[in-house]
């Protein structure tokens, strides 16, 4: 449904005045059937592509649980999807990497995601997304192959591959991401800022793959690493691909950080190629034992190291925090 306005007519000393009330949301979706769509991909679906950075098209989801995989299209530019999490809208969802497809084979990690961004320029508030399958290997909450994308105050939920970072620039922005293998991974360059990470189980944050060529790969600043489970023990991550880079920035770290704090997925000559760097990092998992070849930053080179400088790119992307 196109953004409406209602038409007041309000008369002051037998003037007739006419002003213009504007609607907030482009569409609504309730699972109760309140709002314009019960599902989040029939709003998606209807959004149009004249949606721009000044007129974006904006997605409201009333509170409740979505049961449902959701796939934003490449045209859909400019769209917000926006909750609340104070009453937060959890879109869930449960493939998982084993299960068997319509070919009998098995799915494989790229196609499991809850929610996937094919689009550019799209942003998501205040939601959950969840990939409820648990502790049965690779399975995506999130998946993201949309440039200049950002989120802001959501959560996401998985157990091994929450979060597949496949292409583009992405900026996040006090969200929370749970997970315990390889749980933020991929080859996009991605900037956290103020997250919460939670380990439910021993493994490790990150699996980066960021090409050889791109100066930045995942950036964690203001962040914090925690766990539900005291005896969790995890590494800040493992590349998945030679030249994977990874930055913490002025992070607190509990004891479920180890004191080697990466790993080198049992392939020594990634030593030598894996970029991983660390600044300002306290508390108990913030070891001085860190593997010899990660990098400390200096105080001038941290600070250099913001939003802008690592997603500015070529066409000067700056996201605004919301």
């Amino acid at each position: 449904m196109n953004t409406t306005a209602a038409r007041v007519l309000i008369t002051v000393a037998g003037i007739g005045l006419a002003c213009t009330t504007a609607r907030a949301d482009d569409a609504v979706v309730a699972p109760d059937g309140s709002g314009e769509y019960r599902s989040v991909q029939e709003a998606i679906n209807a959004a149009p592509q004249s949606a721009s950075a000044a007129a974006p098209w904006t997605i409201r989801l009333r509170p409740g649980i979505y049961h449902e995989l959701v796939y934003v299209q490449r045209e859909k530019h400019f769209v917000r999807l926006v909750g609340d999490p104070s009453h937060p809208a959890t879109i869930s969802f449960a493939l998982r990497a084993s299960q068997l497809g319509g070919d009998g084979k098995p799915i494989g990690t790229f196609r499991t995601p809850t929610l996937w961004i094919d689009a550019d320029d799209f942003s998501v508030e205040g939601i959950t997304v969840e990939n409820s399958a648990g502790n049965v290997g690779q399975a995506l909450a999130l998946r993201v192959d949309g440039d200049r994308v950002s989120f802001s105050n959501c959560h996401f939920v998985g157990w091994q591959d929450t979060i597949l970072l496949n292409r583009g620039r992405q900026y996040f922005s006090g969200c929370t991401i749970d997970g315990a293998i390889d749980f933020i991974f991929g080859a996009a360059t991605s900037y956290f800022d103020h997250c919460r990470i939670v380990c439910v189980g021993d493994g490790y944050i990150t699996a980066a793959s960021t090409p050889a060529g791109a100066p930045y790969g995942f950036v964690f600043a203001q962040c914090a690493i925690t766990s539900p489970k005291p005896a969790t023990r995890t590494y800040l991550g493992r590349p998945w691909r030679d030249h994977a880079s990874v930055t913490f920035i002025n992070t607190e770290m509990s004891d479920v950080v180890r004191p080697a704090g990466w790993n080198n997925w049992k392939k020594p000559g990634q030593e030598k190629t894996a970029r991983y760097a660390e600044y300002g990092s306290t508390g108990p998992g913030s070891s001085a034992g860190r593997v010899t070849w990660e990098r400390k930053l200096t105080a001038p080179e941290a600070a250099a190291i913001t939003p802008s400088a690592v997603l500015s790119g070529a066409d000067g992307w700056v996201p605004a925090p919301r």
